[in-house]
């Protein structure tokens, strides 16, 4: 039973990132059979050059959505692989940096009235999709998927049994509280009549991706670069959250220099099988904040499912099944979770919001993360997390410190 525990744990893990997981390349044209693929590819990857440190999963990052679709209309998807593979050498640039400075000017950098709120907004900036899911939606709140009716029963039954398995069930049950919530809201949409298997009788049982390689266009390139430094302050919030989570330190180890290089190099896997740039998940840091399971080895074997999954038609189309309010329903509490962290981050070091400097950083991070402010030019935009991190980090590093003690 012991034996059994991880890989399930690790399957269920790839339940909470498979929404979001399969959306990027929804949306942007993408083969999402790739996009699994090269998820689990990127976080064996991230594994190794972190030494399988930290419980964390790597799949299609939201921050180059934007920048893919463009890419895509104008170069084709082959030189967008490629501009996006010079993005994941940006990473290892930042890495080196981090290793020749050390971490000290990280954390100058980053100190808690700048973590607290942008990890705050990595869970809560998040909360309308998970609303709009919920409600039976897209993510985006365009398109109904599932009538009111229906929806709103099927996920407060999967958020009900999520939150009853994590509380009250024993033993190895109560490490699957998310796995159970999907069984629940899955057999309700079944009742409902809401589950649409056409994908699942068109799909074969055994299909290869479709992998495409890179072509290198140095528009595309030029283009890509500097949209890596957004999802890198991503990243930096992610580690901090999931380092918040576990309560160990990994910004020492295995070190920042570590964790940007293994999302760079993830990125750079994608990129050269045609899949989505690979990011840390905030999804998962939610699961595992509320399974209080920090074994990286269950992240392995997430994974190693991802890899299966790619490569097995009607299983893969099977999971695309799952009705949005499912996951909407179980997506209310972790992306809660994960803003709860943030918001311990600042009670713990005891941050002083009374102090205008703290406070003006706190409120402005808050409303533009989690308002949707955007700064851009062109097709070229800031916006959400990615944001709320260089914004948060520039008020910081430009307002005088208080007189009285350092916040």
């Amino acid at each position: 039973m012991k034996n059994l525990a991880l890989p399930l744990q690790g399957a269920q893990m790839l339940f909470v990132a498979f929404g979001a997981l399969v959306l990027m390349p929804l949306l942007t044209g993408l083969d999402t059979n790739v996009a699994l693929f090269t998820a689990g590819i990127g976080t064996l990857l991230f594994q190794l050059i972190t030494k399988r440190q930290i419980p964390i999963f790597l799949a299609s990052s939201f921050a180059f959505i934007a920048p893919i679709m463009y890419g895509v209309q104008t170069w084709g998807i082959p030189s967008t692989m490629g501009g996006l593979m010079a993005a994941g050498l940006v990473y290892i640039c930042l890495a080196s940096l981090v290793k020749i400075r050390g971490d000290g000017f990280i954390k100058r950098l980053l100190p808690p009235v700048v973590v607290g709120p942008v990890i705050i907004v990595i869970g809560l900036g998040l909360a309308p999709m998970a609303v709009n899911m919920a409600l039976g939606k897209t993510g985006d709140g365009s398109t109904v998927l599932v009538e009111y009716e229906a929806a709103i029963v099927i996920s407060l039954a999967s958020l009900l049994t999520t939150i009853a398995v994590a509380i009250f069930a024993k033993g190895l049950l109560k490490l699957m509280p998310i796995l159970a919530g999907i069984i629940v809201g899955y057999s309700l949409s079944l009742f409902y009549g809401v589950v649409d298997f056409t994908a699942v009788n068109q799909a074969a049982w055994l299909a290869m991706p479709n992998f495409v390689a890179p072509e290198f266009n140095w528009h595309a390139i030029a283009f890509m670069i500097p949209v890596a430094i957004a999802p890198a302050v991503e990243h930096i919030g992610d580690i901090l959250a999931i380092s918040n989570v576990t309560g160990k330190d990994y910004m020492k180890k295995p070190g920042l220099h570590r964790t940007l290089a293994g999302d760079g190099v993830a990125t750079i896997a994608a990129s050269a099988f045609g899949g989505p740039p690979n990011t840390t998940y905030s999804e998962v840091t939610g699961a595992v904040t509320l399974t209080k399971n920090f074994n990286p080895v269950m992240m392995t074997w997430t994974a190693i499912t991802a890899i299966v999954l790619a490569f097995i038609g009607k299983l893969g189309a099977l999971m695309q099944t799952i009705p949005v309010p499912v996951m909407g329903g179980i997506m209310c509490l972790l992306f809660g979770s994960i803003a709860a962290v943030g918001l311990n981050a600042l009670i713990k070091n005891k941050v002083d919001l009374n102090e205008p400097r703290n406070l003006c950083i706190v409120g402005v991070t808050l409303v533009f993360g989690i308002g949707g402010m955007a700064f851009g030019i062109g097709s070229f935009s800031l916006t959400g997390i990615s944001l709320c991190g260089i914004v948060a980090i520039t008020m910081n590093l430009l307002l005088p410190m208080p007189d009285k003690k350092q916040a």
